[in-house]
């Protein structure tokens, strides 16, 4: 008698789903930071992620408040529920932060990001790139007669789509803000 060929993990609709239902799942979360805008701020912010070994996805960084001189630091980072509490309480502890929030648990956002992309080429892939552009929003910012450079703004997962379209195109170089963040309602 064979044993079963059961790939661990399957999917979690499958009889065979053999994952650890305690395991925590790394979850994607988006943070926002005010701090007070003086030098060594954004540094302190960021050490505390490299000295724990902490990734971020996206950082975004601008003054929000002249006045008052507060900025506000958009964060994206995965991690377990349990280090997502940690960074919480960690940057909280930092002197110059006045607020931190987590816009993935404290209801729906808005995330938007800007990007630059250069794609060279001549004939139908020219053609391709502006009808694709197009269909995505983006406009034309630069042309000569090798490039175009396409400035498009929207969601990750929409930026990420264009970049991949664009790759057999052409795609030379791409420049992307980061994201920014905000609370609906």
């Amino acid at each position: 008698m064979s044993t079963l060929k059961i790939k661990k993990g399957t999917s979690k609709h499958s009889a065979y789903d053999l994952r650890d239902p305690h395991a925590d799942v790394i979850e994607r979360h988006t943070l926002a930071v005010i701090v007070d805008n003086e030098a060594g701020v954004l540094a302190r912010v960021i050490g505390l992620f490299s000295g724990r070994g902490y990734n971020i996805e996206s950082l975004t960084v601008a003054e929000i408040d002249h006045t008052g001189h507060t900025s506000r630091i958009t964060i994206v980072t995965a991690g377990t529920p349990a280090i997502i509490e940690q960074i919480k309480a960690q940057l909280g502890r930092i002197v110059p932060v006045h607020e931190v929030h987590d816009l993935t648990v404290e209801g729906a956002s808005v995330e938007r990001e800007l990007a630059l992309f250069k794609v060279a080429g001549g004939g139908d892939k020219r053609v391709e790139a502006l009808r694709l552009a197009d269909i995505f929003r983006a406009s034309v910012v630069d042309s000569t007669l090798e490039n175009f450079t396409f400035e498009i703004t929207g969601a990750p997962g929409k930026i990420d789509a264009f970049a991949d379209l664009m790759r057999p195109l052409g795609l030379v170089e791409m420049a992307r803000t980061g994201v920014a963040a905000l609370a609906r309602g």
